[in-house]
């Protein structure tokens, strides 16, 4: 299997399947001498840990991470940093009823269909908790970067939106509630309906937005390496995501150029931020925004037509423990890949820096 690693200089490569012994992962090109708060790692693991709340799958994994190299004395070393997530909790006997079936909308078709053989509990490596890994790298990768601020947060679940601009927002509240809204009142109504949705055996799908700030000016590789490419693609990497816009997006095609154009100021700030920080593919400075869109979750506590390994349409009821709407415990992915990205343009803009 190809592509499971991301990065170019700063790399992350991750292993594991959901009901296997670990996840992990290995994290290359970190610069040494970088002090490393475990703690705060541990706690962007707990952020996207299982059963951290009754709206989410109940699941119980600590997610205790155990680093095997690549720092010594509490510092990077500048060697590759290996890390381990053991697996704690599986219950793969949850999964044997489709052990002959397709679920709708999962990967188990084309994964047996492309590899001749898949790991049908919990979905194996196309299970969402591959992403633990992700999030370890994140949080080395947000230590590194020191003073760019990464903020996500969740601004709709189904129709339920956040109908404030995020200026206006208070990211000191993001980790008040569940469900990881900083709008507050929005938030209960939001935990509402995924209680009912729950309740129903259904599931619903909603967006996270990430606002990135004090970005350096000339992160980016144009043409085919742009900034907001690299974001898109790795968002779009992330399990049950449908799409990716930034700045003014999809909402941007209805304007005028007169509209849309971001005016300067003299000291070469925008009057307006509709670029979203990045022209031509590079950061301009201004703040990095942008949404990503999660489906609901494909597997349903009710019935359902599926296919099976015959040809045959049967009828199947979800079983095991299943998040009824991903979008909470998404918020550190979300944030993980970004300072993923980021950090790896970082230390391309330094090269390209001390080559000339």
């Amino acid at each position: 299997m190809a592509g499971n690693s991301y990065g170019t200089l700063f790399k992350i490569t991750t292993f594991g399947e959901s009901h296997g012994e670990a996840l992990g992962g290995i994290i290359d090109g970190c610069p040494a001498g970088i002090e490393l708060d475990l703690d705060a790692i541990q706690f962007e693991m707990s952020r996207r840990k299982p059963g951290q709340s009754a709206i989410v799958t109940q699941r119980k994994e600590n997610d205790e991470v155990q680093f095997l190299s690549g720092i010594f004395e509490g510092k990077t070393t500048g060697t590759p940093i290996g890390f381990i997530i053991p697996n704690t909790n599986q219950k793969s006997d949850d999964y044997s009823h489709i052990k002959d079936t397709y679920r709708p909308s999962h990967a188990d078709y084309v994964y047996e269909k492309k590899y001749g053989i898949r790991d049908y509990r919990g979905g194996g490596r196309s299970s969402a908790r591959e992403t633990a890994s992700r999030v370890v790298a994140g949080a080395v990768a947000k230590q590194m970067l020191k003073d760019i601020k990464i903020n996500a947060f969740v601004s709709s679940v189904g129709e339920i939106f956040v109908d404030k601009p995020y200026q206006e927002l208070d990211f000191s509240k993001i980790e008040n509630n569940p469900i990881r809204c900083p709008d507050e009142a929005t938030a209960i109504v939001m935990e509402e309906h995924i209680r009912e949705i729950r309740k129903n055996g259904d599931t619903v799908g909603g967006t996270v937005t990430c606002v990135i700030q004090n970005v350096p000016i000339g992160l980016g590789e144009p043409v085919f390496d742009k900034l907001h490419a690299e974001l898109g693609k790795a968002m779009l990497s992330i399990n049950a995501v449908k799409g990716f816009e930034y700045g003014s997006g999809f909402c941007g095609a209805k304007m005028k150029g007169s509209e849309h154009n971001d005016l300067y100021n003299p000291d070469g700030t925008t009057k307006t931020n509709l670029s979203g920080g990045i022209q031509g593919g590079i950061s301009n400075g201004m703040d990095i925004y942008f949404r990503v869109a999660f489906k609901p979750v494909a597997t349903l506590i009710q019935k359902q037509d599926v296919l099976d390994n015959q040809g045959n349409i049967v009828e199947l009821t979800g079983k095991g423990r299943h998040d009824p709407c991903v979008v909470p415990r998404a918020v550190p992915i979300v944030e993980a890949m970004a300072a993923v990205v980021l950090a790896d343009f970082y230390l391309i803009n330094k090269t390209y820096k001390n080559s000339i």
